[in-house]
């Protein structure tokens, strides 16, 4: 039985949310269905091969483009499916995602049945930000222990 899934769920399609994070918990399979909500113009969706995915460049390799802000993509092969928005600065936002669609009844890695490397999903321009935080708050500690002893 096919399932509907609204991508990032209660986030939906936006700039806030991890999508390898959001994919990794669910199987896709065949026939199920892709929902992605957003404000239109805001966001879109481009459905892109894996060298389109992994540079953000959709001057090329464009499969589809949805732009409704209600798209549904029904996900009708066994294969490696790629999606990225193509707004300026969202896709190395990370606003992109890969998975891998499953026949129901029989799960191969792909439609050649030869293994494929794990997909990789490259870290967002925002995780810089949240790493340099955690440096911060390391030394946050001792900064006030200085401060109490000078003052």
């Amino acid at each position: 039985m096919a399932s509907v899934y609204t991508v990032g769920d209660q986030e939906e399609w936006s700039s806030q949310t991890n999508y390898a994070s959001w994919a990794e918990r669910y199987n896709f399979s065949l026939g199920d269905v892709l929902v992605f909500k957003y404000v239109k113009g805001q966001h879109n969706v481009y459905e892109v091969t894996e060298d389109t995915f992994r540079s953000c460049d959709a001057s090329s390799g464009v499969v589809a483009k949805y732009e409704s802000g209600e798209d549904q993509v029904a996900l009708n092969e066994v294969k490696r499916y790629w999606f990225i928005c193509n707004i300026a600065g969202h896709c190395l936002g990370g606003m992109r995602f890969g998975i891998q669609v499953k026949d129901g009844n029989n799960f191969t890695n792909s439609t050649d049945g030869a293994p494929h490397p794990p997909i990789e999903q490259t870290p967002s321009v925002n995780s810089c930000t949240s790493e340099r935080w955690k440096a911060i708050e390391n030394f946050i500690p001792f900064g006030l222990l200085l401060f109490n002893y000078y003052f």
